[in-house]
């Protein structure tokens, strides 16, 4: 799916008294008492994951990193710096007077991924306290300082008053919604990629959220860890996904960073399988892990390299699941096979019976897409398959089409959007072209339904590169300023486009900018939100596709708590919508967008 920065992934995969060992046997000595122009600690501290990567395996240090295992350089690059140097935002509550927090009853709320089990990411008008009139007279309300990060992912949720939000750094917050106060904040350690769910932990409000192969359970009022559970073992493995309660239940998928190490020339891929856990809520047991490929990798061939192979791997799940309370039924869709043989449940979706994780069916959409990064710079761990890397990276969306017919609909970085009957293990129903697709193209975090349209945003993104000795590689990536973006109303029943409306190109003066839309979609009554790697945020009427409002985050941000904070690119997640007020991140520096760490909130009423 999306390649991530490997150092932000690290801290909890691998113990961390084994890359302190492997520091003092290897590096100490030069790093501790540093002499003409070997660098310091700290300075090696705020580097980005995918250069200390590059300099241990094919760089200047690749010497001092000699015979250590893939899992050894990784323990090593999680000692040196848990999250890349990043420091989380003050940690200390701001607000001035105390609040009960009253999370039940029928308050208005964003829980997770989506308000609702079906993963629509559609706020009805009650709840979402805004509609197509009012929209236009959006207002920046209040910001907020993530921290010193660069990349702001996690789905924002709110619950009773209280708007939880993660950080790269390492930090939950809950803040106050209505004016952007801190009313706690947890540092469990290693960086959180994704939102967190709320729910009952043992009679206790809790919110709960992976950092690699564990899920935490904090006190949603106070903070407080309830529990902490070691899901999976994989060394690569990573919560990209919001989990999903309910009932009692935590359902946390698993993807992974593997793919990412393809390009190493002593890596031997790949042994990875994706997987969807299932913990009891209210003391982090396990209850059953159900991988997305039948049995573990084993060994296939020796590549050219004379590197042995294992397979199948891979078909991570990268999105949260999909709840069917109708059938008793878990959904997820799967990514792309990282080793050859190919599978037939990657880019695929999977049902799963909510009790017992049993696989019940899948279906797959795109076939023999094994694929990693070794396949972009023609290295050996490139699997003869070599796949066109059309992962799922979003979640089916289960959708009413009347008189008792049901579908599940979902957007593929194939530029394709599926519709799938559930009740007929995955028949086809309909599909239609969006976008040309590609390893960054097509739809890829995230759609919207209602109950007539899907919401499709597409990224196609341009990327180009130029010489740069500062960056990982000796390159840097380029946009095209003029290439990708664009959103698409799909009709439910039949697939057709009811209407389009095309990217909008950045800005004259703006040449290393792209207009992709790769950022997941949000849907009220009559207008569709949907964020661009441009930095803009932008509400489309959903009857026709006119821009009603359009707000440019990439700036600088006087914050509510402390020091000004920058927007920068929109990606990953999307705004929640709750009570008036559309909250979202900004800021996402991968695949050549621009940095930022800033939290924000739009009101009509504004400041």
């Amino acid at each position: 799916m999306r390649y991530v920065c490997l150092l932000a992934l690290i801290p909890s995969v691998l113990p961390a008294q084994d890359g302190a060992a492997i520091y003092k046997e290897r590096c100490a000595s030069c790093h501790d008492a540093p002499a003409g122009h070997t660098p310091p600690i700290s300075a090696i501290k705020q580097m980005s994951g995918e250069a200390i990567y590059a300099s241990l395996t094919s760089g200047v240090m690749k010497s001092r990193a000699e015979g250590l295992s893939t899992a050894g350089v990784m323990a090593l690059i999680g000692y040196i710096a848990p999250t890349g140097g990043a420091q989380p935002a003050s940690t200390k509550p701001t607000c001035q007077t105390p609040a009960a927090f009253h999370p039940g009853g029928e308050s208005p709320q964003w829980n997770g991924w989506s308000p609702s089990l079906t993963n629509s990411r559609f706020q009805d008008k009650a709840a979402a306290g805004l509609d197509a009139v009012a929209v236009p007279r959006l207002k920046l309300k209040w910001a907020f300082n993530l921290g010193d990060v660069t990349i702001a992912r996690g789905q924002p949720v709110v619950i009773g008053g209280r708007v939880f939000v993660t950080s790269q750094a390492g930090a939950v917050y809950a803040l106050d919604a209505e004016s952007g106060c801190t009313r706690w904040v947890a540092n469990p350690g290693g960086a959180i990629r994704a939102g967190v769910a709320f729910g009952d932990a043992g009679g206790k409000p809790a919110v709960f959220f992976g950092v690699g192969p564990n899920v935490y359970a904090l006190n949603a009022d106070t903070g407080d860890r309830i529990w902490i559970t070691k899901a999976t073992d994989h060394f690569s493995a990573m919560a990209t996904a919001t989990p999903r309660y309910y009932k009692g239940v935590i359902y946390q998928p698993y993807s992974s960073f593997e793919e990412a190490m393809g390009p190493a020339p002593n890596f031997q891929c790949c042994t990875f399988r994706g997987s969807v856990v299932a913990l009891d809520a209210a003391t982090g047991e396990k209850l059953w892990q159900t991988f997305t490929i039948a049995g573990p990798a084993q060994p296939t061939h020796k590549n050219s390299a004379q590197k042995q192979m294992y397979g199948p791997s891979g078909a991570g799940v990268w999105s949260t699941p999909t709840i069917d309370e109708q059938r008793g039924v878990l959904y997820v869709a799967t990514g792309d096979n990282y080793s050859d043989p190919p599978t037939d449940t990657s880019d695929a979706v999977l049902a799963m019976d909510l009790k017992t994780g049993e696989l019940l069916w899948s279906k797959q959409m795109t076939q023999g897409d094994a694929y990693n990064n070794a396949c972009g710079s023609g290295g050996p761990n490139c699997p003869d398959s070599k796949g066109p890397d059309y992962d799922f990276g979003q979640p089916p969306i289960l959708v009413e089409l009347g008189g008792g017919k049901r579908a599940l609909v979902i957007g593929q970085k194939s530029g394709m959007v599926h519709a799938l009957d559930p009740d007929q293990k995955g028949k086809l129903l309909w599909q239609t072209r969006v976008g040309q697709g590609g390893p960054l193209g097509g739809s890829q975090w995230g759609s919207a339904a209602d109950s007539q349209r899907i919401y499709v945003a597409v990224s196609d993104i341009g990327l180009g590169g130029a010489p740069d000795p500062k960056s990982p590689g000796g390159f840097r990536i380029v946009l095209d300023p003029k290439k990708g973006g664009g959103l698409y109303a799909l009709d439910l029943q039949t697939g057709k486009v009811d209407w389009s409306a095309k990217g909008i190109p950045c800005g004259p003066t703006r040449t290393d900018c792209s207009p992709a839309q790769s950022a997941a979609v949000t849907a009220i009554p009559g207008v569709v939100f949907s964020g661009a790697m441009d930095g803009h945020l932008r509400a489309y009427s959903a009857s026709t596709g006119e821009v009603l409002w359009d707000f440019d985050t990439e700036r600088e941000f006087t914050t509510v708590n402390g020091k000004p904070a920058h927007g920068g690119s929109i990606d990953a997640a999307g705004p929640a919508v709750v009570s008036g007020i559309v909250f979202v991140n900004s800021g996402y520096n991968q695949f050549g967008g621009a940095p930022g760490n800033v939290f924000l909130a739009f009101s009509v009423d504004g400041k």
